[in-house]
């Protein structure tokens, strides 16, 4: 992350976190003050996405050395969308969620910073004598997330045709603009644009939508869907798990990567017994770690889910995407950390759970 992002942000009201000693050389952006109240996301926001990384890819074969690396197709991915994709273990478990998009001859990689310079490492050990170069794109550009109903007029100035559906993109002299999926019924984007721009636009954007943390735009994700891999959840799951394969994150058509045949015996031979969840926690005494396992009242002897990511709202709960056993949720309540420990309450996932064709 730039520092010269992060000493402009400072300038301009932001505070740094301490207690995050993943991201501790750079330290997370917090919220401005408290979480933003739900009509405030609703209306419109602006986020500085301080927590994420970016790796480009370059070379005249960095699309097929990535398509035979992760879940998605990259060797068709054009200009104009951008994708969800894992990087899993030989053993079919994710190692790193991305978002991945296209501009000009670079492929980008998106994922949490902490997790960045191991996944990179990784992957640069498999090009080998391929005509492919990874570098660290974090200190040129920036990611500033936005959304609600007066998003898009705030980004019209930079970008007059804006991406009319999730996963469409466009790019301007001012960068890339992503459009991601919804969540609450209203529009999210991402702005991946160089430090400079971020910077003269960032007064603008304060001006027209409520200045926020990195917090707001991961509960926004969470309200979504949408998970990401993080450290306390890496080779935790398949992708079906969290439901990856149904926000776009999977090509069952595409070749082999590590841990294709795992995840297509998954798809394709019997029904899925876990699956992906929304559910929030009322307990605001302690924090609801990610990867910590959940316990069900009917079956306290083992654990039978786990945290996968995990937000607080301005009321104070805790909003979760929980990967669990779809057995347990048929009977009892299900519990944080122990089967005595604060209890969940499910909601419904903005799109269906279907099972393998």
């Amino acid at each position: 992350m730039s520092n010269a992002w992060l000493h402009f942000l400072m300038e301009h009201g932001a505070t740094l976190a301490t207690d995050n000693p993943a991201i501790a050389s750079f330290g997370d952006i917090a919220s401005f003050g408290k979480q933003v109240a739900d009509t405030q996301i609703a209306e419109g926001f602006v986020a500085p996405l301080t927590d994420l990384g970016l790796i480009e890819a370059t070379g005249e074969e960095a699309a097929g050395f990535l398509h035979n690396q992760l879940t998605n197709d990259v060797e068709h991915l054009g200009p104009g969308t951008a994708r969800l994709a894992g990087y899993c273990s030989p053993k079919g478990r994710l190692m790193a969620t991305f978002l991945t998009w296209k501009q000009g001859e670079s492929i980008f990689l998106q994922l949490p910073h902490h997790l960045q310079p191991a996944i990179q490492r990784r992957l640069q050990m498999f090009i080998l004598r391929s005509k492919v170069k990874l570098a660290d794109a974090s200190d040129r550009f920036v990611a500033l997330g936005l959304g609600g109903a007066k998003a898009g007029a705030a980004l019209r100035g930079h970008f007059p045709n804006l991406p009319g559906a999730p996963f469409l993109a466009a790019s301007s002299e001012a960068g890339t603009l992503i459009r991601l999926a919804d969540a609450g019924g209203q529009p999210r984007y991402q702005w991946i644009a160089p430090v400079e721009t971020a910077q003269a636009a960032w007064p603008a954007l304060c001006a027209a939508l409520t200045p926020a943390g990195t917090s707001t735009w991961r509960l926004t994700e969470i309200r979504a869907g949408m998970p990401v891999i993080t450290q306390g959840t890496q080779e935790q799951f398949v992708p079906q798990m969290i439901n990856f394969e149904l926000v776009g994150g999977v090509n069952f058509k595409k070749g082999c990567y590590p841990g294709q045949e795992i995840v297509a015996r998954s798809q394709y031979l019997g029904k899925l017994k876990r699956r992906m969840q929304l559910a929030t926690i009322a307990s605001e005494s302690e924090d609801v770690p990610v990867g910590g396992e959940l316990f069900s009242s009917e079956d306290p002897g083992q654990p039978c889910g786990m945290v996968v990511n995990a937000e607080r709202n301005a009321s104070g709960e805790t909003e979760c995407l929980v990967e669990i056993k779809l057995a347990a949720l048929d009977a009892g309540t299900i519990h944080l950390g122990a089967p005595d420990g604060p209890a969940l309450r499910f909601g419904e996932l903005p799109y269906p759970l279907t099972d393998p064709a």
